[in-house]
């Protein structure tokens, strides 16, 4: 089985990600879904934390074999990004969403000295937003973003072009269409709910409305 199937497997063991087309969630962003995602569970289940892991930083030394440093985006991409670190022996920063309003003010937190290559790490991506305000921040800091990875993407248009635009190489461990086919293939959905599925993450914005 492939990765991308495997890693979507353990997220719906431990209800990391939901589907219900019935009574739809709502993000922050107002948007209507009928999926969400928690990645944090992630962090009690022990037997899916190590593959998680082992995954992701298997990930980061074949994809990136020159990162100097790891990164991980406040707050969820913080544990991951420090275990990939303390397996792969390389520095850990965090990166927050802004800089702190007292103390030193810092938006990014450990030692990252200039010219730095750095890989990027986040639980979740969806729009790219946060993912790239952490690249900017790197960058305006000195470093150099040589790629980002996350446990599970939802593989919208608006985060692919962002990260394109951007020369950012990402990776994921898992995705949407992983998903689905997945939940096709355990007939835990329906064709009819895949293609509604299907058409949601087309215009996420508009869904349910």
């Amino acid at each position: 089985m492939k990765r991308e199937l495997v890693v979507a497997e353990k997220l719906l063991q431990i209800n990391a990600v939901k589907l219900n087309l019935q009574n739809p969630f709502t993000w922050a962003s107002g948007w209507k879904s009928p999926i969400y995602c928690d990645n944090r569970k992630i962090l009690s289940y022990p037997h899916v934390r190590d593959f998680i892991k082992s995954e992701m930083t298997n990930a980061v030394f074949t994809e990136f074999p020159d990162a100097d440093v790891i990164a991980g985006v406040a707050t969820a991409g913080i544990p991951h990004g420090a275990l990939i670190a303390d397996l792969l022996s390389l520095p850990f920063i965090y990166v927050r969403s802004k800089p702190k309003e007292h103390g030193m003010g810092n938006q990014i937190e450990g030692v990252l000295e200039a010219g730095k290559k750095v890989v990027v790490i986040e639980d979740l991506i969806s729009t790219g937003k946060s993912s790239m305000e952490a690249v900017d921040a790197i960058k305006a800091a000195g470093g150099e973003v040589i790629g980002l990875c996350s446990v599970f993407t939802y593989g919208f248009d608006i985060a692919a072009k962002l990260f394109s635009d951007a020369g950012i190489k990402t990776l994921s461990l898992s995705n949407y269409n992983a998903l689905l086919e997945l939940s096709l293939d355990k007939k835990t959905i329906s064709s009819d709910e895949l293609e509604q599925l299907t058409t949601w993450r087309e215009n996420p914005a508009a869904w349910g409305k």
